[in-house]
């Protein structure tokens, strides 16, 4: 049933892309949950982080994991469930102006839902980190010069996101590129037709508590714990 509203979405080159459409993530399973909602509606619930909240140290504190995800990320899934529920009741009554009101919270909670569904699988303890191999560093070293240059743009790109936002690596199956592109919000990076590959949560909640304002500081030692290995796998996903 909820699959319905995240049909929506705009049409980008010719192509219909819906603004949601990253809970058939390849790489991600169990978005959806096991229960209904009161309505009868499929609700949506959070995915398992794949290791403790300490286990990102120094880079990032485990009370500042445990934070993001049990309320932040908790809370859009919450709001997601709910909104999917008056819509359906809206829609069962076809109250249009009430479907339109609630189309941009499904949005931006769908949308903060699947990015950080998609952050925490990015992310791996710093005794596990490996640096890109394969065809993702053949491309990234031939797009962007090496992977330091890389990251340095990277960098540059996100932490001059005004407000709240996401940086992101993202591949265009259009053109077969890879593109460093930031959005406000949660806009997901599907909306604008990229396959996400590696995003990165430039939200306050993300890093004050241990950053303060310095989101360089973060954006820095973030690079620490990167799960490549979850990128390259995006990357060839995409390519398919």
């Amino acid at each position: 049933m909820a699959s319905n509203i995240f049909r929506l979405g705009k049409s980008v080159n010719g192509k219909k892309i819906s603004g949601l459409n990253h809970f058939n993530d390849p790489l991600k399973h169990g978005n959806k949950a096991s229960f209904a909602t009161a309505t009868g509606s499929q609700g949506f619930k959070l995915p398992d982080l794949p290791y403790d909240f300490n286990a990102l140290e120094p880079a990032i504190s485990g009370e500042i994991m445990e934070l993001h995800y049990k309320k932040h990320h908790q809370a859009y899934v919450t709001n997601l469930n709910s909104s999917l529920e008056k819509f359906h009741a809206a829609e069962s009554k076809g109250d249009a102006s009430q479907l339109s009101a609630l189309t941009q919270a499904i949005r931006f909670n769908g949308g903060g839902h699947v990015n950080h569904s998609i952050f925490w699988t990015n992310l791996t303890p710093k005794s596990k980190f490996s640096p890109p191999k394969g065809e993702l560093a053949k491309r990234i070293d031939k797009q962007f010069g090496s992977l330091d240059k890389f990251v340095t743009k990277f960098n540059e790109k996100t932490a001059a996101v005004q407000g709240s936002g996401w940086g992101w690596l993202g591949y265009n199956p259009e053109e077969d590129t890879l593109s460093i592109v930031t959005l406000p919000n949660q806009d997901p990076l599907s909306t604008t037709g990229l396959v996400p590959l590696l995003g990165i949560d430039v939200w306050e909640h993300a890093y004050y508590l241990q950053y303060k304002n310095a989101r360089p500081d973060y954006l820095k030692a973030i690079w620490q714990v990167i799960n490549w290995e979850n990128v390259a796998e995006r990357f060839e996903s995409a390519k398919k």
